[in-house]
């Protein structure tokens, strides 16, 4: 097994990310919460931009997942959607590098596919991660040659909103119909969330929101006593 994804199996990788109109953005802040994180027993992180990855790598020692979100005007790709974003992350040195892998085209009315054919090529040696929202935008992804599936985009696509998360059976699918390492990310809460997507057959998982964005862990509790009477 790659080395990289020795380091990760069987653990937690908490997601660092603060975009442009959140109360923590800052590469400084997304380094410190990760110090904090590898402190708490985390094995990876997960962070968004170049600047994020580079001060965070500055500061800890953990297998990371870089991805750049940015929007253009012609797709809804936004997790590292077009060229410009791998090589960005390949020069800040992230371990795995994860991107949009669901059918719809990337900036250009360019494929998945053909995408992908380029930079695999272009990167034999990367680790790539398909952020994936079905089944089988998974199974797709491991035959065209990516190392990890992730549950990332369950939920966020239009076509999956109405799943209910973490999707436990998403994760169950794929680890029957895949070979590739399964990584549970997106909608996990709780510490028996967590526990589920370990029993469903996940590599490892990723936890975001509910460890690293205090104004979406606040919001979560204010409606948790919300019509107590």
């Amino acid at each position: 097994m790659n080395p990289v994804l020795q380091k990760i199996k069987g653990g937690l990788i908490v997601s660092c990310q603060a975009l442009e109109d959140e109360p923590l953005h800052s590469s400084f802040i997304m380094a410190r919460m990760a110090v904090a994180a590898q402190e708490g027993g985390a094995v990876g992180i997960r962070a968004n931009s170049v600047e994020d990855i580079r001060e965070i790598k500055k500061n800890v020692k953990l297998p990371l997942i870089g991805i750049v979100k940015v929007q253009y005007p012609d797709t809804e790709v936004f997790i590292t959607p077009t060229r410009k974003e791998v090589d960005d992350l390949v020069a800040a040195g992230a371990e795995i590098i994860a991107m949009d892998a669901t059918g719809r085209k990337r900036p250009g009315n360019i494929s998945l596919d053909d995408f992908f054919k380029e930079i695999r090529a272009d990167y034999p040696q990367q680790l790539f991660m398909a952020d994936c929202s079905t089944l089988e935008e998974g199974i797709h992804a491991e035959e065209i040659g990516f190392d990890v599936i992730g549950t990332t985009l369950a939920g966020y696509t239009p076509y999956t909103e109405h799943i209910k998360l973490p999707n436990l059976e998403l994760i169950k699918k794929l680890r029957e119909k895949t070979v590739r390492p399964v990584i549970a990310e997106g909608g996990i809460w709780s510490g028996e969330d967590l526990r589920q997507t370990f029993r469903c057959g996940a590599f490892c998982a990723v936890i975001g929101a509910a460890i690293t964005r205090p104004q979406l862990i606040t919001k979560y509790y204010v409606k948790s006593i919300e019509n107590l009477g």
